[in-house]
Parts: structure tokens; sequence; C-alpha cells
């Protein structure tokens, strides 16, 4: 059974028919998806220029503009033709959906946030800003200038950006894997520490801290790019047009693994709470700071509770 809307000014949609899979394309404004109890709801805000589509099919929910398709948010192609559209339209779009759903987002100067889903998610956005809040299913977050933070997550993470800086806090992520031009990566690992990550950059600062006592194979290098660690069991070497550090923290269970150019590298360790202040960035690395944005009006603690 399928069920279709045409949204022209701000509405709310409750859904009969159960949601499996969400997928959502936008132009300006903000995507919030946030678990809780069926049925799933939809509440549109705000709305400029051309409708929305919205479509339930076989447990299927798709809200899009009737002229976007996924192809269009092919991450890396998006700066260069989403500036003319982003003048016609806008949108803010707020879903509720039970835990397990699949989502998939395609954003262009929408600030994008994804609270307490437990299925896979995927996100294509140009400038807009990604927060991932207590997601524990599997995540592959593409974006051109646009920020990714991710609190508190645990699923994979598989990051890609061109300037956009990459936070994680308290990560306890089996994997991460995060690649960058330019944008700085502040990553804070949980116990129990993610098994494997690998940060590669070109001239953005990465600053990485890991639990302490840690079970951890570290390797950092980058080519001209200043170095340091807080770890006295990991070496500090130098050589002309290569800086490294390395060691096995523990039994090395774990895997670290950082490569730059020109960006600075700082590895980092994260003390017991009851061990008093915890380390701070160094100054060749305090730019890889979260990114300051904007809270996005919805509440991500509730939405990930109720997950």
């Amino acid at each position: 059974m399928s069920e279709q809307w045409t949204v022209s000014e701000p509405q709310k949609i409750t859904f009969g028919e159960p949601v499996r899979r969400v997928k959502i394309r936008t132009i300006a404004g903000a995507v919030n998806v946030v678990a809780g109890e069926a049925p799933a709801r939809l509440e549109v805000s705000e709305l400029d220029g051309a409708p929305l589509q919205v479509t339930v099919d076989d447990g299927e929910l798709l809200i899009t503009y009737e002229d976007l398709q996924w192809k269009d948010f092919q991450w890396k192609a998006l700066s260069h033709w989403i500036e003319g559209w982003r003048q016609k339209r806008r949108a803010v779009v707020s879903l509720v959906v039970p835990a397990g759903v699949e989502v998939e987002i395609g954003a262009a100067s929408s600030d994008t946030v994804v609270s307490g889903i437990a299925g896979k998610v995927r996100t294509n956005t140009a400038s807009g800003d990604v927060t991932l809040v207590r997601v524990s299913g599997p995540v592959d977050a593409n974006t051109v200038s646009g920020a990714v933070e991710a609190h508190g997550t645990s699923g994979g993470l598989k990051i890609n950006t061109v300037s956009g800086a990459l936070t994680v806090f308290a990560g306890t992520s089996g994997a991460l894997k995060a690649n960058s031009v330019s944008g700085a990566m502040t990553v804070d690992l949980d116990r129990p520490a993610a098994a494997d990550v690998e940060l590669t950059n070109v001239s953005g600062e990465v600053a990485v801290r890991i639990p302490a006592p840690a079970d951890t194979q570290v390797r950092a290098d980058t080519t001209s790019g200043s170095i340091s660690s807080s770890f006295d069991q990991l070496q500090v070497s130098s050589t002309w047009g290569a800086k490294r550090i390395t060691g096995t923290l523990g039994s090395g269970s774990n895997r670290l693994k950082i490569t730059t150019v020109s960006g600075s590298v700082a590895v980092l360790r994260r003390p017991d709470e009851d061990e008093g202040p915890q380390d701070t960035v160094p100054s060749s690395a305090e730019t890889a700071t979260p990114h300051d944005s904007t809270p996005l009006a919805i509440d991500h603690q509730k939405g990930a509770d109720e997950a």
C-alpha cells in the first residue's frame, strides 16, 4: 500500500504504515531524525519555495523535492551546483521513527541531526553540519565543508570531508575510518576503546585521546607537521621529511593509525575520571576543537533515551 502527500506549508503527519527505511533529500534548512516509539511522525515546521513530496511505500518513507534524486547528492560534486537551488527553497524537517530504521539523508546547506538510531545511517551533505548522537548503527557520512560531530556513538564510523572538521566525543565504535583534506580532527575515545582507528589528513590537525590504561598499537606519521605524545611508552622520532610516533600500549589489541602531510599530530592520554584534570590538546593542535554550531531545536538526549 502506498500513501503520498504534497506538503506546501508547515504540516504534521502521522504514518499508519510501519516505517523500516527513511530517505530524505533537502536543500537548505535543517533535518532532524530521532528514535522514538511507533508510529513514525513527521513535522515540517518551516517551508519556503517548492513543496515537499512525502511518500510511504512498502515500509520506505521518502521525503524529497520532485526534481531531486539521490544521484544529485554525490557529495564531491554538490558544491558545484547547489548554490542556485539554495536561493529557491528551504525546509525544516523533523522526524520521529523506530530506532531500528535505516536512514539515508542527502542535504545541501542543511544542518542534520541523527539521534538514537540503531540501523544503518548514511549522509551526503555539502555545507551543512552533521551531528550524530548515541547512534549505534554503522555510519557513512560524507561532507564537503560541513562539520561532523559524533557524540557517544558505538557503531562503526566512516567519515569523509574536504574542509569540514570531525569531532568524536566519548566514542566506543568498533571501527573509525576518517579522511579529510584540510578539516581538523579531534577524536576522544571512551572505554572500551575503538578496536581500529585510521585517520588520514593532508593539512588538517589531528588530535586523538585514548583511555589509560590502553591496549593499543600506535603509529602516527607526518611529513612536515609537528608531533607529540603524552604516553611515555610511545617513541617519538624525527628525520628529514618524516616524523613518527610508534609503540604498543598494554596488550596492543586495538590499533590507532594516523597519517598527515603537513597537519600536526597529537596522541593524548585520557585519564580515569578520578585522576583529576584531563590532558588538553597542545598549542600545535589547538584549532582541532569541537565545531561551534548553533543547536537545533531538538531534544537529542530525549530522543536517544526513547530508543
